[in-house]
């Protein structure tokens, strides 16, 4: 994700230097044009815009607290993972002591919407750092949606990441069962998209990605399971009851074992197959 952002940046004629402990990451994006820093607190000496997008919360509070004291005043951290409310605040607060904004901005659309500059994102944070980073989030997004304060945004994205775990599940058995009905696959879901039962799962993921048997995506299993648990954990810490997720978040977690981490994330519906 963090280098379709940045391969877009560079082709919009923006000075880019990234960080990525993986080489040859690195080196892919540095052949399109970018500069590349030795470190995070190299990288953070030198910029006053800097884009996370790393793989949980647990990283993105490693980085952040790396390179603190190397950020310089009045930068914007705009926080592309999807990772925790609790988190983005904790940033949020160092931030003031620091004199720096953080803003959580989690994306949807994947690598494919990444480098094409074509993704959504959900935006949480203070309003004029928001405004500072429009020229950037104008190249790199499609759309955005400022949805409050900071943690607001990765707290959207959980729920949105939510509904399209339990939906997969969900539109996987209705064609199941619309086929034992002796409806084919393809006319139910065409069905669905015309009715009150359609959703981005119905819509884009069945016809791109499963009903061809592409399962090419560019997220994964791992990815998913990693966001039904964040669902869970804030449902928790909120003590929201979630009981009609429950099931749906049982079969990710415990009952998918066939699939391994770096499976697309679509092959879900083997488990509650589609054919």
């Amino acid at each position: 994700m963090g280098g379709g952002m940045a391969a877009q940046l560079l082709a919009a004629g923006k000075d880019v230097t990234c960080f990525d402990p993986h080489a040859e990451t690195l080196e892919k994006i540095v052949a399109r044009g970018a500069k590349a820093a030795e470190t995070p607190s190299q990288l953070a000496q030198s910029v006053d815009v800097i884009i996370l997008s790393l793989p949980k919360a647990a990283v993105v509070d490693a980085v952040m607290r790396d390179m603190l004291s190397d950020i310089r005043p009045d930068t914007v951290i705009l926080d592309t993972s999807t990772s925790e409310p609790t988190t983005s605040q904790a940033m949020t607060a160092l931030g003031a002591e620091h004199g720096f904004a953080f803003v959580d901005g989690p994306v949807s659309g994947g690598p494919a919407a990444a480098n094409a500059g074509t993704m959504t994102m959900l935006l949480g944070g203070a309003p004029d750092a928001i405004e500072i980073l429009r020229p950037v989030l104008d190249v790199i997004t499609a759309k955005t949606v400022t949805v409050g304060g900071s943690g607001a945004g990765h707290a959207a994205k959980i729920a949105n990441n939510m509904l399209c775990a339990a939906n997969l599940v969900l539109v996987g058995e209705a064609l199941r069962l619309g086929k034992a009905a002796g409806v084919a696959p393809q006319d139910l879901l065409e069905g669905i998209n015309a009715g009150s039962g359609r959703s981005g799962v119905s819509e884009v993921n069945f016809p791109k990605w499963i009903l061809n048997d592409a399962f090419d995506s560019g997220f994964t299993m791992g990815l998913m399971r990693k966001d039904v648990g964040l669902a869970l954990a804030l449902a928790k810490e909120t003590k929201v009851d979630i009981s009609g997720f429950q099931g749906l978040a049982d079969i990710w977690l415990n009952h998918s074992d066939a699939l391994a981490d770096n499976a697309d994330f679509n092959e879900i519906v083997k488990v509650a197959k589609h054919d």
